[in-house]
């Protein structure tokens, strides 16, 4: 027994028999089946949270992510993670400028002051800045408040140089030129002086105002409490004139209306404008038609009613450039704003044609692309394009010098009065628009296809890349109305200015586009006089191109917080969230900033009248559901487009065989 224990011993002090944990042996396991070449050292214990490969590597596990609970387990010092990352970033050149920078010895002198959570509602005017969101090197609206704050003493000097710092949230993101009457940022200032509100307003431009501070709960998240939001859309409202009869739409309006039987209720809908362009050409344009030479007066009016091509083709993502020139060159429009300056561009909001397939994101902007709808179900067309919009600028200029030299000096100045022609006519028709108004049976009629929208709807076709099926297309809007009482903008008499419609929407959430299609649509049926039952069935399974309106009218009216106001305020003894107590400066401030600001853009590049006049003068079938056969018309239209494209081809490839035939 003795020399049993003895050679015992020996081997439990070598520890060769020793059981081993379940980590070792699991460690010792992969070492033996991977023969020792790991391409790390992971350590004995086991990874709690994700996989480091193994048994669980691609594969679904428990803990594959830290939980919310888990994570705030470990006390992030959120503090230092954020000071660290920005030290890194000062060490490799890449730091981002938000504030304001004082050195160490400014922020000792200045000493600690009490911060508190408080919202902040403010409006501004988006022009002539890169939108709301603070970005590093950019004009932004977040960006030039944030430096009013510390100006004006509300954020310390120690959280001047980072917006984290002061916990900076916005409730909408509003983008380039976008404006706000109403909207609210969140964040920790010191406001304890009582005229707080004043000393920043002093260091903002007038563009950009704080309407109040108000303290809310320590944990308040402007975006996360806002419950819905309004919206407002100004339109001319010559917008709501039917086509000139000389269009294309006009045109087809009428005839699909007597294929259809429809002739009588087509024009019933359309009594109330009956005759008016009839009149302006009557009374305005006949007289200054008279004064114009005869060897160009029917160039001049071909150029103004759109006898000639005016509509821009969709072209592939890969056309020629020489097409694209090409098409473009032809395009006229019944308002006269064929441009003078080539460095005039085409108002912002391009057409986007549905087919059927899912929308592909594109490397460009929406505004930017003309694709062919066979290889991009998302087709964007240019209403005008020009020479100089398409080439490089030294290019542009080189072309348009060697045009004109090789002019005589005739043909130099019959352009000259083709040009000055055309200047005068453009202005005859922009002032019988501006002096238009609207009568109110139509008005009643926008409302009545403004409250289809309102309820719970499928708002597929009024964005992009959404099918059908997406459940997230479907949207909730609470109201939809428009004003009955124009607004007047611009200089001058009542009777020179300008007649404008407000429509204001509510809605929980809006996608991309989403208002301005939705205002597209109703302008569309309204002013051609269609059938409002369109609308309900645009809502549905079918693909509907529907134009967006310019983006110049939108603006955000203000965000909503009822659930806040209701629940949350009175338990807490805090004043509710509301821009109500601020009316009467919130809408002084929208007539002279905003208003204005909208008529003058429009006065300077008639983005409305391009719009609309390209729209009626476009040629492809896209559009004609607003006719009297709705969306059977769009089908047969594109039915036929097919069948005259492979004909074309046919052609094509047979004369390419008798070619190679022949060689």
């Amino acid at each position: 027994m003795e020399d049993a224990s003895k050679a015992v011993e020996p081997q439990a002090e070598t520890g060769e028999s020793k059981p081993l944990n379940y980590d070792q042996e699991r460690k010792q396991h992969d070492q033996q089946r991977t023969g020792g070449k790991r391409k790390g050292d992971w350590g004995d214990k086991r990874q709690q949270f994700g996989s480091k490969g193994g048994r669980n590597d691609n594969r679904r596990h428990k803990k594959g992510d830290m939980g919310r609970s888990d994570y705030y387990a470990t006390n992030p010092d959120k503090r230092q993670k954020t000071d660290d990352s920005r030290r890194e970033r000062e060490k490799n050149g890449n730091a981002k400028t938000y504030g304001v920078e004082f050195s160490q010895e400014e922020i000792d002198a200045e000493g600690r002051k009490p911060k508190r959570k408080v919202a902040v509602l403010i409006g501004y005017s988006g022009s002539g800045y890169k939108g709301m969101q603070i970005t590093p090197n950019e004009k932004t609206i977040e960006g030039d408040l944030f430096t009013a704050f510390v100006k004006a003493g509300a954020i310390s000097k120690a959280n001047a140089d980072d917006p984290k710092k002061a916990g900076l949230v916005r409730c909408a993101r509003t983008d380039k030129g976008v404006h706000a009457a109403g909207n609210m940022i969140s964040l920790k200032l010191i406001v304890e002086e009582p005229d707080i509100v004043q000393k920043i307003n002093e260091q903002l431009s007038p563009q950009i105002r704080v309407w109040g501070i108000e303290r809310t709960i320590g944990s308040f998240s402007c975006y996360q409490a806002c419950d819905s939001r309004w919206y407002e859309y100004l339109i001319p409202s010559y917008a709501f004139l039917p086509p000139h009869p000389s269009s294309f739409l006009a045109k087809q309006l009428e005839a699909l209306a007597d294929e259809a039987g429809d002739r009588e209720s087509y024009d019933a809908r359309q009594e109330e404008v009956k005759g008016f362009w009839e009149l302006v050409d009557e009374e305005q344009i006949k007289p200054i038609l008279e004064t114009i030479d005869e060897d160009i007066r029917w160039e001049v009016v071909k150029a103004l009613q759109g006898e000639e091509e005016a509509s821009a083709k969709a072209a592939k993502a890969d056309a020629d450039v020489e097409q694209n020139i090409k098409a473009g060159k032809s395009v006229k429009n019944d308002s006269g704003s064929k441009r003078d300056d080539v460095a005039e561009k085409t108002e912002e909001a391009a057409i986007i044609i549905n087919e059927p397939a899912v929308a592909k994101p594109t490397e460009t902007d929406e505004t930017a692309a003309a694709a062919a709808p066979d290889e991009e179900p998302a087709v964007v067309v240019e209403s005008i394009v020009d020479s100089g919009d398409i080439l490089p600028p030294h290019e542009a200029h080189s072309e348009k010098t060697a045009a004109t030299s090789s002019l005589t000096s005739e043909e130099i100045e019959r352009n000259r009065r083709l040009k000055e022609a055309a200047k005068r006519l453009r202005a005859a028709y922009n002032t019988a628009k501006r002096r238009y108004r609207i009568p109110q049976k139509r008005i009643d009629r926008i409302q009545n296809a403004l409250s289809r929208y309102e309820g719970t709807k499928n708002y597929h076709n009024y964005t992009i890349q959404k099918t059908f099926r997406d459940p997230s297309a479907k949207r909730h809007i609470k109201s939809f109305r428009v004003k009955r009482e124009p607004i007047l903008i611009g200089d001058g008499p009542d009777d020179e200015k300008t007649e404008w419609l407000s429509l204001k929407v509510h809605g929980q959430s809006f996608m991309m586009h989403q208002i301005r299609k939705m205002v597209g649509m109703v302008s569309l049926l309204v002013r051609c006089g269609s059938n409002l039952g369109t609308m309900e069935r645009s809502m549905g399974e079918d693909k509907y191109s529907i134009p967006k309106v310019p983006g110049l009218g939108l603006l955000l009216e203000r965000p909503v917080f009822d659930s806040y106001n209701t629940l949350t305020a009175p338990k807490h003894n805090r004043d509710p969230l509301e821009f109500f107590k601020y009316e009467t400066e919130l809408e002084e401030f929208k007539g002279r900033e905003i208003y204005q600001r909208i008529f003058r853009e429009e006065e300077e590049k008639n983005e409305f009248a391009r719009f609309y006049n390209h729209i009626d003068n476009f040629r492809e079938p896209y559009f004609l559901y607003v006719t009297s056969k709705g969306i059977e018309a769009t089908r047969l239209g594109e039915k036929r487009e097919k069948e005259v494209k492979g004909e074309n081809v046919a052609k094509d490839t047979g004369l390419g065989a008798a070619e190679g035939e022949q060689s």
